[in-house]
């Protein structure tokens, strides 16, 4: 299980500073954008092999006459989401009749709570906690968000009753895929298709998926294992109890999964969600397949204009295969799972050390490192640090100092050169000096 912590408490107490302190190991904030639910921010973090979700809500006032309005819903269901509640307070202002009136919002919520007293910056801890003691909750921490002060001793403490993410199987168990989409798009439609019977309910209703749903299923001998997963609505749509777990759901789908197909309707072309959600893929590692559902319903001129302005749109992500299906008549599908398993292929593909760094080699030789202040980075070596996504670690001197415009020459050098489809691919850059040095002529002198 991904564990979910929201962040609540009434505005200016620094809930977006410890979302983006926990959030570190990820440079996006996915649902900052259209098509996840209003006022409520959900991003990924990573602490010592744990991965969880956090999601910062809109500040509440405490006020009585602003407890039911629309914010206060949309706080009611992240807190519904969570597992973990931190409850944000502000040391500088003190105790204050909104900080009761939310407290006692949590508590109606029965979940695990940590109250959390931020700004405590030249103020004595003990004396800062002291007055919130008040407010009846056992778990109480004093920490300074902005200058990263007890943050992670806070996050050891919410993370403690959470076993480490167990290592994914390699080929041999078969891909796990989760199916994402807007509501609508024909995802569980796909997946019966490719199964070959009714295993998820798939109606002409936006909304039918409420909850993921994992079917095993085989293919031409093949295993695999598909993740129907509920659609992410637009902006304000996340209101009915049925629905707002989805886009936690979502998110945790795509996290446990290690190929991921995101399905789009042709006949709306690609939409704000839709690249909220491939943002999100894109940040978390994942091999990717793009289906574009519901091609058959366009006419010939319709289909040349959905293609180009997906092609260009979709430019950032060169390595995931298109596919323009019908999931309801099966066209493309099969080529559709071909790309699959190039994809969950290439996201586990062993590396050797060697050959890598006879690649690093003839990238330098082709397009040499610029300068930095007059002297050459150099690049040495290289081997491979992690699989899906794959991940590709250089060591050499200065390489802090190589350009993001180098960086993704290499990348898609060694993407080209490796044939590596449908997943992306991540540079590590190491300084210092080569433990193999002196190995090679050492062995031409024998």
């Amino acid at each position: 299980m991904i564990p979910v912590i929201a962040l609540i408490g009434r505005p200016n107490v620094g809930k977006s500073t410890l979302f983006n302190v926990f959030t570190r190991s990820r440079d996006a904030i996915v649902a900052n954008e259209p098509g996840l639910t209003r006022d409520r921010q959900y991003g990924v973090g990573e602490r010592a092999g744990k991965t969880f979700i956090v999601v910062d809500t809109g500040g509440l006032s405490g006020e009585k006459q602003d407890l039911d309005d629309l914010m206060a819903r949309q706080t009611r269901l992240a807190m519904e989401e969570a597992d973990e509640i931190v409850f944000l307070v502000d040391a500088q202002d003190g105790l204050t009749n909104g900080d009761r009136l939310i407290a006692d919002l949590v508590r109606k919520s029965g979940k695990s709570c940590h109250l959390v007293v931020n700004k405590v910056d030249g103020i004595n801890p003990d004396q800062a906690q002291s007055d919130f003691y008040a407010l009846g909750f056992n778990h109480v921490q004093s920490i300074s968000a902005a200058h990263r002060k007890s943050t992670s001793a806070l996050l050891d403490d919410l993370l403690a009753p959470y076993p480490e993410a167990e290592e994914q199987q390699g080929p041999r168990a078969g891909p796990l895929i989760a199916v994402i989409g807007r509501p609508n798009v024909g995802k569980s439609t796909l997946i019966n298709r490719l199964v070959g019977e009714e295993r998820v309910v798939a109606f002409d209703q936006p909304g039918t998926t409420r909850d993921t749903i994992e079917v095993p299923f085989e293919r031409h001998g093949k295993p695999y294992t598909l993740i129907d997963t509920a659609g992410v609505r637009r902006r304000g749509k996340v209101r009915a109890a049925i629905e707002k777990f989805s886009v936690i759901k979502a998110l945790e789908a795509i996290e446990k999964s290690q190929v991921v197909i995101l399905v789009i309707d042709a006949r709306e072309g690609l939409t704000d969600q839709d690249l909220t959600l491939l943002g999100y893929v894109l940040n978390s590692g994942r091999a990717l397949v793009i289906a574009v559902n519901k091609w058959d319903g366009l006419d010939v001129e319709q289909r040349e204009q959905n293609r180009s302005t997906l092609e260009r749109r979709l430019s950032f992500a060169p390595f995931a295969a298109r596919h323009f299906i019908s999931a309801m008549h099966g066209t493309g599908v099969g080529e559709l799972m071909s790309s699959v398993d190039q994809a969950y292929a290439s996201a586990y593909r062993d590396l050797n050390t060697r050959y890598l760094t006879d690649l690093l080699e003839e990238a330098v030789f082709k397009h040499n490192p610029p300068l930095h202040h007059g002297r050459r980075v150099k690049l040495r070596y290289a081997h491979q640090g992690g699989r899906n996504p794959p991940v590709i670690v250089i060591h050499g001197n200065q390489t802090q100092h190589l350009p993001d415009a180098y960086l993704r020459y290499l990348t898609n050098f060694f993407i080209t050169k490796l044939k590596l489809k449908g997943t992306p691919l991540r540079i590590e850059l190491k300084a210092g000096k080569n433990p193999f040095a002196g190995k090679k002529s050492a062995k031409k002198r024998k």
